[in-house]
């Protein structure tokens, strides 16, 4: 039988009024970073994010150790190869990972030259990565695998008409 993971609840101080601002503009920049350069930070700044309005002290340990990682690995760089642009997208979820028993899900967006899905693909740069929380309580960890295959297939049709509206051919068809 597996246990399940859950996060201890946040007894620490609330944090003054003074540093909340200074919490948020720091999660904010993270986040621009995070999306241009560096998107393993992401499930970091989502949960530093749904505690930012009422920030605890701990929250503030988790953006230093965040800011430390950053401090640590200043080179982050994301490298693009030349594709045929057929577009690969990553699901993911974790069930029951965030407080008041919430769930994260991932999506990794990239191009590649394979069109087959039963092949591993060489991964290229990412477009867009996301990590977001689900909003509604999920019943399961298929449930929520489930609504993050769901989000990132709403997220993928307009990303699917970019190419070709900017005047790539269509892809070859295997």
């Amino acid at each position: 039988q597996k246990q399940q993971l859950i996060t201890p609840p946040d007894d620490s101080p609330l944090l003054p009024d003074s540093e909340i601002g200074k919490l948020q503009s720091c999660n904010g920049s993270l986040l621009f970073y995070s999306r241009a350069v560096d998107p393993s930070m992401l499930p970091a700044l989502n949960e530093i994010s749904t505690q930012q309005a009422h920030p605890t002290e701990l929250t503030r340990q988790k953006l230093l150790q965040l800011l430390d990682y950053v401090a640590t690995h200043p080179n982050a760089v994301i490298r693009y190869h030349k594709s045929d642009m057929v577009l690969h997208v990553d699901s993911d979820a974790a069930y029951l990972v965030l407080p008041e028993a919430r769930s994260r899900m991932a999506g990794h967006y990239f191009l590649s030259t394979d069109p087959q899905v039963t092949r591993t693909v060489f991964p290229n740069g990412p477009i867009l990565t996301e990590c977001r929380t689900i909003k509604h309580v999920v019943a399961s960890s298929a449930e929520a695998e489930t609504s993050a295959l769901f989000h990132n297939a709403q997220t993928t049709l307009p990303i699917r008409y970019l190419p070709h509206a900017t005047g790539h051919p269509p892809p070859p068809t295997p």
